[in-house]
């Protein structure tokens, strides 16, 4: 089976998303930047990216996995 690399910036970007949404990571780096206003509004963003990415994956894999029989 070839790499793809669709699917493996899917899986590395929904891992990153779950760790943004679990820890306050987020919430600390952007208070550290000035913007900590924005960190009421991280599940509007981090939810619907997490989503993609997942979706993403499922969508990669399954090519990946047709192509290869």
């Amino acid at each position: 089976m070839r790499r793809d690399r669709w699917f493996v910036l899917s899986v590395i970007g929904a891992a990153l998303m779950c760790l943004a949404c679990l820890t306050p990571v987020a919430v600390l780096v952007l208070g550290a930047i000035g913007l900590g206003a924005w960190t009421g509004r991280l599940d509007l963003v981090l939810l619907p990216l997490l989503l993609g990415f997942v979706v993403l994956a499922v969508y990669r894999y399954r090519l990946m996995r047709g192509r290869a029989r």
